[in-house]
């Protein structure tokens, strides 16, 4: 029997858990296709990019602004749970300036929900205080992500092209 270390075993679990690499997502087309609002929508980022954010922000300032115009009120959330959410840090706000605000503008302006992966950054050295106040610091990203489809939010996956 192999013998796991505690992160290995603590991945697996998440990985499990979380539906995500198994779980149908939406394209946005579909989405906005349909004749009622769903109860909302989950915005994941997938990139195994350390500058992912980059492009994949951009990607979903369009698609939120696509699903205010259809569903003015929809209820939306971004979660990213990789290493491209160490972008998002206190310390990287000069750098990543662009990132950062809008991840400020997806918030002020369009009241969307903004989570990084609080497992996956203590993995790496990185505390909840090391993210700015308005990013929230979930405790695991995939579990995050359950519990707004748990509500019914429809899932649409960001991923690197």
């Amino acid at each position: 029997m192999k013998i796991y270390t505690l992160r290995t075993l603590l991945a697996i679990i998440l990985l499990l858990g979380s539906g995500i690499s198994l779980a149908k997502s939406n394209t946005l087309k579909d989405i906005l296709e349909l004749s009622a609002a769903p109860p909302g929508v989950v915005i994941e980022i997938v990139t195994p990019e350390d500058e992912g954010l980059k492009w994949a922000l951009p990607e979903a300032q369009d698609a939120v602004a696509k699903l205010r115009v259809k569903f003015k009120d929809l209820p939306i959330a971004i979660v990213t749970h990789g290493s491209e959410q160490f972008a998002l840090m206190k310390k990287q706000q000069a750098t990543h300036q662009a990132e950062h605000q809008i991840v400020q503008s997806l918030i002020k302006d369009n009241k969307v929900d903004v989570h990084v992966c609080g497992t996956y950054a203590a993995w790496k050295g990185v505390h909840a205080e090391d993210f700015p106040a308005y990013v929230d610091v979930a405790a695991a990203g995939p579990a995050q992500i359950n519990d707004y489809k748990a509500l019914g939010y429809l899932l649409l996956v960001i991923r690197s092209h």
